[in-house]
């Protein structure tokens, strides 16, 4: 199944009950800019979920500023919301997908599969002229249930172990400046994590959407033949 769904096809499944769109507007430096957006308006049944609340675990000493939320608890938030094993799961977000991707990772962790991104955020529903609604839908609570992939995530210890392990290809995906240690506006400590190389996660973009496969290929390239790959 593709990752990625247009807002033509997205805009011509609304009325599928087997549909669940998922808001995941967020700022970094403004944690509560995701709501106001969502509560001004939306894609017509999407449901909000947000980074911080939803998505994310407490920060402790180490494991970033969002670490893993705890699974059972996000089980529960998805229920609430009307989500189960049966929907197709569509996260939107207006930051090119930096935030929709997050679920989109999260729900194939979880063991769910159907789960796309919207190409092109809202801005691409927007340009095609499809309207919003101000309106939070009331989909019934659902189960959950989870069947986690734990193959699919690495922790900090386990990382420093393998660092210059051979066949190991360390992805860090923030921007060039952040990687190089030249700014750092959110975390204590400027630079990377030794021997990553840098592929700004902005660069997968091009004008309305993600890039096509062969570029996506083309980019990727140096990372091909790595057995293994850690972002």
């Amino acid at each position: 199944m593709s990752n990625l769904i247009s807002a033509t096809e997205l805009w011509d499944l609304l009325d599928d009950p087997s549909l669940r769109v998922a808001d995941v507007r967020y700022d970094l430096q403004d944690e509560e800019a995701g709501a106001r957006a969502y509560e001004a308006g939306h894609i017509p049944g999407a449901v909000r979920l947000d980074l911080g609340r939803d998505l994310s675990g407490r920060p402790g000493r180490h494991g970033g500023r969002h670490p893993l939320p705890d699974m059972e608890g996000l089980a529960a938030t998805l229920g609430r919301a009307g989500i189960g094993n049966d929907h197709l799961v569509v996260a939107y977000d207006d930051s090119g997908g930096m935030f929709a991707s997050r679920l989109w990772w999260l729900l194939r962790y979880a063991g769910h599969d159907r789960v796309k991104v919207l190409d092109g955020g809202l801005s691409a529903w927007l340009e095609r002229g499809l309207p919003l609604e101000a309106t939070a839908p009331a989909w019934p609570p659902t189960r959950f249930e989870l069947a986690v992939r734990p193959e699919l995530a690495v922790d900090r210890a386990q990382l420093l172990a393998r660092l210059g392990e051979g066949g190991l290809a360390l992805v860090d995906a923030r921007g060039a400046e952040r990687y190089r240690g030249e700014v750092e506006p959110l975390d204590p400590v400027a630079g990377h994590i030794p021997g990553a190389v840098n592929l700004p996660w902005t660069g997968n973009l091009a004008e309305g959407g993600f890039l096509d496969w062969a570029a996506l290929r083309e980019r990727y390239a140096a990372i091909a033949d790595a057995a293994e790959v850690v972002v």
